[in-house]
């Protein structure tokens, strides 16, 4: 059945539309004075009169209504003027053009160590048309890029010594944040590809290309020529991860990008230049989905532009059973340990102690103890994400009966990474856990919508719901008793495999600073503080950085077996199969490779013969 797209090209204007109007009014959303932002960045002493204020809003241009500020904005951004900085005074285009060079090159060397490491991921299954790469590919996706940077910070920067982990003075400083950006990007890359070629090896045209002696290189070439086409807008997907995982990247090793532009901005409330960085950054992911658009159209050619071009489905990959029941029990008894000590107590006699049996992960620079707050932050982390699936879930079962409305949304959510929705919605409400889960769940719900809406379609177009209302059964009783009972089970158990990559992105949130604050121990904000003293005491680092890996490989191992469970409800597998698509570690989610064309499935020219 073909995906109805009547509805989405609206709303998908309608989404963007939304989003940049959210950007234009800024000053008015943020719930702060701007006059008196300014009047603090111009001058600490002045004093806040009434007519000072008015002064500087007429300077500005906000003492007129936010509707016409929006269009005034509006209007600048067309002419290329995104207006002068509250803080510096400056004009704010040569601060985002600048930036955007850094996060270009930046961005330009993670794709090519991601691409690299797909290569490197891809080629023993090409070479023996099996391998084992998937499971290796997948847990290196689930991986966050600020635990990754991280990690390089503190193993090649600390202790090995053998790169810079700050600053941006040559190309010696572009390793570390490359690698930390492109490894999990090129974990996806690898991941989508290799479990898509076995299936692909087996397909009648290659034991015809090998009975008329082609050659082993020209086979793979074909194959992964037949493989590309369907994944390219995975690909594209994978770039606009890129501009999310830049804020966390430049900020860790103080890059000067437009990432790290975006978050300063945000913090020091300086609205001007906080808008130019997330409309380019909102740019960035636009163009990349674009670019994937037309890469894949230029593969498919005119021959096969319009043939529903689809990819057998991929055999699961997983890892050894023992591998979710050992992550499975090690993290809960980590938990479960600290939950049981105070994590807020104070012992400044104690600071940054070496692990001991009084102190089992030993303690932070104010002296309380790691493992407890590692315990208790578990409650905040695990705890908002599940509150986070619970809203998602409930609203994407209610929008799935619109589908035109879920698969426009969804394509808009799926441009906007979490990090920069949370710092639209840090601008408008300030950081902190309410701040963070809203950010989350703004861009969690359209997926599960999307996936809610292919499972509706499919199930009202069956043949037994034809058969209940040819006998006369209500709406009421098909929608109450059918659709909606074979709907919800996949889309719950797809938001039960989100839990932790959800819990990730809130982490990442936590860790730039935009989510819990505080003293509150949160996973990401405990990774965050001890980077200030991880030469002295890494295993404050290592703490929260292990438990975030303990979770990533959780996701990722109980997806897998979800992905494989047993036909248990008589329904078809492309009904009951995983349309729940792949927990990433923004949170997001899509439809698998073999799932992305809805279309009737046709024996295309490259089944018969070759690509």
């Amino acid at each position: 059945m073909r995906r109805p797209v009547g509805a989405a090209g609206p709303v998908r204007v309608l989404c963007l539309a939304g989003v940049v109007a959210a950007v234009g009014l800024l000053p008015w959303l943020s719930g702060r004075d701007p006059a008196l932002t300014v009047l603090r960045a111009r001058s600490a002493e002045q004093e806040a009169t009434p007519e000072a204020l008015a002064a500087i809003r007429a300077d500005l241009g906000l003492d007129v209504g936010p509707l016409s500020a929006l269009g005034r904005w509006a209007l600048g951004v067309l002419r290329g003027d995104l207006g002068t900085s509250w803080v510096s005074g400056t004009d704010v285009l040569p601060s985002v053009v600048a930036g955007l060079q850094v996060s270009l090159g930046l961005m330009a060397a993670a794709f090519g160590v991601a691409v690299l490491l797909a290569c490197v991921l891809v080629a023993p299954v090409l070479v023996r048309g099996r391998g084992s790469a998937g499971a290796l590919a997948a847990m290196l996706a689930a991986v966050p890029e600020f635990l990754l940077a991280t990690v390089a910070l503190l193993v090649c920067g600390v202790w090995l010594g053998v790169l810079p982990t700050s600053g941006w003075q040559g190309p010696q400083y572009l390793v570390l944040p490359a690698v930390a950006l492109g490894v999990p990007a090129g974990g996806l890359l690898g991941r989508l590809v290799a479990d898509a070629l076995p299936a692909v090896l087996d397909e009648r045209w290659v034991a015809l290309w090998r009975g008329a002696g082609a050659g082993r290189a020209r086979i793979a070439a074909a194959a992964l020529r037949r493989v590309l086409p369907p994944l390219v807008p995975q690909f594209g997907m994978a770039a606009v991860g890129l501009t999310g995982g830049a804020v966390a990247v430049e900020t860790v090793f103080a890059v000067p990008g437009i990432g790290r532009t975006a978050l300063g901005a945000a913090k020091s409330q300086d609205l001007p230049l906080l808008q130019g960085a997330v409309l380019a950054l909102l740019a960035l992911g636009l163009a990349a989905g674009a670019l994937a658009a037309l890469v894949r159209r230029r593969l498919l050619g005119p021959a096969l532009r319009d043939a529903g071009l689809t990819l057998p489905a991929p055999r699961p990959v997983r890892a050894h059973p023992a591998v979710p029941v050992v992550l499975g029990a090690v993290l809960p008894a980590a938990i479960g340990w600290g939950l049981l000590r105070d994590p807020y107590a104070v012992d400044t006699t104690a600071r940054l102690l070496a692990p001991s049996w009084a102190h089992p992960l030993g303690t932070d620079g104010l002296g309380r103890d790691v493992l407890a707050r590692l315990g208790h932050g578990a409650a905040s982390t695990v705890g908002t994400a599940a509150a986070v699936c619970a809203l998602s879930l409930l609203v994407a079962l209610a929008l799935g009966f619109l589908p035109g409305v879920a698969t426009g949304a969804a394509d808009i959510a799926n441009a906007l990474p979490p990090v920069i929705v949370g710092i639209l919605v840090a601008a408008a409400a300030g950081p902190g856990t309410g701040g963070a889960a809203l950010a989350v769940a703004l861009i969690s719900w359209p997926p599960l919508a999307a996936h809610a809406a292919v499972l509706v379609q499919e199930v009202r177009a069956s043949a037994f719901l034809t058969a209940q209302r040819a006998m006369g059964a209500p709406p009421w009783w098909i929608l109450t008793r059918h659709v909606l009972p074979s709907v919800a089970g996949p889309v719950t158990r797809h938001a039960v495999l989100r839990l932790p990559g959800i819990a990730l992105a809130l982490a990442s949130l936590g860790f730039i600073g935009l989510g819990a604050q505080p003293p509150a121990p949160e996973w990401g904000l405990l990774l965050d503080e001890s980077r200030a003293y991880v030469e002295r005491a890494p295993w404050a680092a290592l703490a929260p950085a292990v438990a975030l890996a303990l979770l990533a490989g959780l996701a990722v191992s109980t997806a897998a077996y979800a992905d494989d469970r047993p036909a248990s409800d008589g329904r078809p597998a492309r009904l009951r199969g995983a349309v729940t698509g792949r927990a990433t570690r923004s949170g997001r989610s899509s439809r698998p490779a073999h799932h992305l064309d809805a279309t009737p499935r046709k024996e295309t020219s490259v089944e018969r013969t070759a690509p």
